[in-house]
C-alpha cells in the first residue's frame, strides 16, 4: 500500500480475534499529569481490519488508520510485530 500524507500508527495487543477479518487492539499510553508529575497509563481499544486473519489473541500489531470500513473500523493491521506465546 503506498503511504498516503501523515497517517497515524499505533502499536498494541491483540485482546480479540473472534470476529471474521476483525481484531481488536488495546493501545497503552503513558503520560505525566500536568501538576502532580504522576505517570498516568491509559488504555484504549481501535477495531481493525485484518484481511488475511494473521492476528491472533495475544500478538503484538502495528496499526494504521483508513477509511471507515464499518461502523467501528477505522483502522487496518499494518503487520505483526511479535507473535504471542502459546
Amino acid at each position: 500500500m503506498t503511504d498516503r500524507g501523515n497517517r497515524k500508527t499505533r502499536v498494541g495487543r491483540v485482546v480479540s480475534d473472534k470476529m471474521a477479518k476483525t481484531v481488536v487492539v488495546q493501545v497503552d499510553t503513558t503520560h505525566r499529569h500536568p501538576l502532580y508529575s504522576k505517570t498516568i497509563r491509559k488504555q484504549r481499544k481501535f477495531y481493525a481490519h485484518d484481511e488475511n486473519g494473521a492476528a491472533k489473541a495475544g500478538d503484538i500489531v502495528k496499526i494504521m488508520e483508513a477509511r471507515p470500513t464499518s461502523k467501528l473500523k477505522r483502522w487496518r493491521v499494518v503487520e505483526v510485530v511479535e507473535k504471542a506465546r502459546e
